[in-house]
């Protein structure tokens, strides 16, 4: 009975010294291989929402080709035409020359805007921190369309400035994975007033939101309140609701909004439609974009 309780005793010594010598090896360890940040992945899974940017770089390498369509009709035309009555598209290239910084630019037949931005990834949200809750990317945009080409922007216009400057800054946080939101403060400058009473420079806040539905598709939706809107004539906030559908690379986006313009100065502070089905203010929007990878390391 003794010599059981002498070995007992040893036994419990021994594990409890292995218990000692096991915590201090892993202490040692987590002081020598610190916990690495992960970084989340995907809050929006393309570079546009619907109508704005998002927060989402591409990695390094990798080019972008889009081309957006938007449709709508016009009361009492005088025509036959397929499916609408008038069509809007933009074609685009996107290239990621970091991880971090991505360029890009496209053209517009319906307006005849030719526009380019840089987007810069400066804070990424770290998934295994509360440090670091939210994602940040500045994104710099310029617009140009003379005055001699294409259609008016909106009723009413007499003089158009040539040149239109967007600087936004866009915070975005994925709250789980279904779902992420966006803000989107924003400022736009012109060269030169569309008329007397108008501001050359327009303050705007966009917020945006995404909600996974299934495994390769979510909804997606937009809202741009302006804060000093056009005075010479009447315009309304851009709204979107639609559906992203991704296919291995191929990004579909399905929408309906009252915007039919592509640059961003334009559907956020000239959209002169509301969003209902009256007055030919109901437009359906069609967004292709394939992303080619020109690198060999995988993309996010």
């Amino acid at each position: 009975m003794k010599s059981n309780i002498f070995f007992s005793c040893i036994f419990g010594i021994f594990i409890s010294s292995m218990s000692l010598n096991a915590q201090s090896l892993l202490d040692r360890l987590e002081k020598e291989f610190p916990k690495t940040k992960q970084y989340e992945i995907a809050t929006f899974k393309t570079t546009r929402i619907a109508l704005g940017h998002s927060i989402e770089t591409r990695s390094k390498g990798a080019l972008e080709i889009a081309m957006f369509n938007r449709y709508w009709n016009i009361p009492n035309f005088d025509g036959q035409r397929f499916l609408a009555d008038k069509v809007s598209t933009r074609f685009s290239l996107e290239y990621a020359f970091t991880d971090r910084f991505t360029f890009g630019g496209g053209y517009t037949n319906f307006d005849k805007i030719k526009d380019g931005f840089f987007k810069y990834r400066l804070i990424r949200q770290v998934s295994n921190s509360k440090k670091t809750p939210i994602s940040v990317t500045l994104f710099q945009g310029i617009s140009h369309r003379n005055e001699e080409e294409g259609p008016a922007p909106y009723p009413g216009a007499e003089t158009v400035g040539n040149y239109a400057f967007t600087t936004q800054v866009l915070i975005a946080r994925k709250f789980n994975p279904k779902f992420s939101a966006q803000i989107s403060p924003t400022y736009i400058g012109r060269n030169a007033a569309v008329a007397s009473n108008d501001p050359s420079n327009q303050f705007a806040i966009g917020f945006s939101g995404r909600h996974k539905i299934g495994g390769h598709a979510s909804i997606v939706s937009e809202y741009y309140y302006v804060a000093n809107p056009l005075k010479s004539i009447d315009t309304y906030n851009a709204f979107v609701v639609g559906v992203n559908w991704e296919l291995s690379h191929l990004m579909l986006q399905f929408h309906v909004t009252n915007a039919r313009n592509f640059a961003d100065d334009t559907f956020i502070t000239r959209t002169t439609n509301n969003f209902n089905f009256e007055d030919g203010n109901f437009h359906f929007g069609f967004n292709a974009t394939f992303v080619l990878h020109t690198k060999k390391k995988k993309l996010n």
